[in-house]
């Protein structure tokens, strides 16, 4: 196994962390060759699709191109749950299937959006709570999932699932339904070391139980103290990230310990992507800053981890 992190192991940022996607506002400010420039001069050679970006794929391409970046996926909102919508949505997920393998992506990341608190368009934009799925809306669901990891795998890639908090797939139970309720070798998931700990789960075991069928890494971590108070109070997830609900790795205000997590990808020979997305308000925690913060936690320790694996 090289011993420089840059070579082996796929690193990448969202550029999230400088315009954020799921609260309009946040960032408007930063362009797409500002941020693309910050995370090529970090040393970040992947990112994921964010609203700042150019969406035709030959130029988005160009002006990946330039900064020495690629592309390695997108986030799918669906709304698989209502069956009523059930072919419309795939329909329109088959549209971003091809969109991503033109622009050379072996991944589709979805999560779905139905009964959600801030996403589900069927809904009123003031409603703050998560309305959970029926059985019969956990029904389509799965087979919504199905269907469209079929799409994806007549592409030649493979559909993950991205549980999320404020959505009806956040808590461990959720999750574990999800997990058994969809066939391993067409629903992969997507890890989200953050996310995993917001929805009760501790990341670490989330880990080991779902190996096998995890392709691919979020990485972000949590303020204890502002987790602890969204969930006293009861906040609902946009508040909750201007709060500072999330950091980047490196960050000495996170509580989650990654050693391990990165002990235990690097043990089972894990070769997918290690992508940095944090959510937070960048007039706040300004995102070069953390970027390089986490750039750099995570290359010493990876490094130090096969070091001592070469002993």
């Amino acid at each position: 196994m090289n011993p420089s992190p840059n070579h082996s192991y796929r690193i990448g940022i969202a550029p999230i962390s400088w315009v954020n996607d799921d609260i309009p506002g946040l960032g408007d400010h930063h362009t797409q060759d500002q941020v693309l420039s910050e995370m090529a001069a970090i040393g970040y050679r992947f990112t994921e699709m964010g609203r700042l970006f150019m969406q035709d794929p030959a130029s988005l391409k160009a002006k990946l191109d330039e900064y020495g970046i690629q592309l390695a996926s997108k986030f799918v909102g669906t709304l698989f749950s209502d069956a009523s919508r059930l072919e419309e949505e795939l329909h329109s997920f088959g549209k971003w299937v091809t969109y991503l393998k033109e622009m050379g992506c072996e991944h589709v990341i979805t999560c779905e959006m139905g009964g959600s608190m801030h996403w589900d368009p069927r809904r009123p934009e003031d409603e703050m709570s998560i309305q959970n799925l029926t059985d019969s809306e956990w029904e389509s669901l799965v087979e919504g999932l199905h269907r469209a990891a079929d799409l994806c795998h007549e592409q030649g890639m493979q559909l993950l699932y991205h549980f999320h908090a404020g959505t009806v797939v956040e808590t461990a139970a959720e999750i574990d339904r999800l997990m058994a309720s969809t066939d391993p070798a067409r629903v992969h998931l997507l890890f989200d070391t953050g996310h995993a700990l917001v929805g009760g789960y501790d990341p670490l075991e989330l880990l080991k139980k779902y190996r096998d069928r995890i392709p691919y890494v979020h990485l972000k971590d949590v303020r204890r103290e502002v987790l602890d108070r969204v969930r006293k109070e009861k906040l609902d997830f946009r508040t909750a990230v201007v709060k500072g609900l999330f950091t980047v790795p490196g960050d000495p205000e996170g509580c989650i310990d990654f050693k391990p997590i990165f002990q235990e990808l690097i043990d089972r020979g894990y070769d997918g992507w290690w992508i940095v997305e944090a959510e937070q308000d960048p007039a706040v925690a300004h995102p070069h800053t953390y970027a390089k913060m986490a750039k750099d936690y995570i290359d010493a320790t990876i490094r130090s981890i096969i070091s001592v694996n070469h002993r």
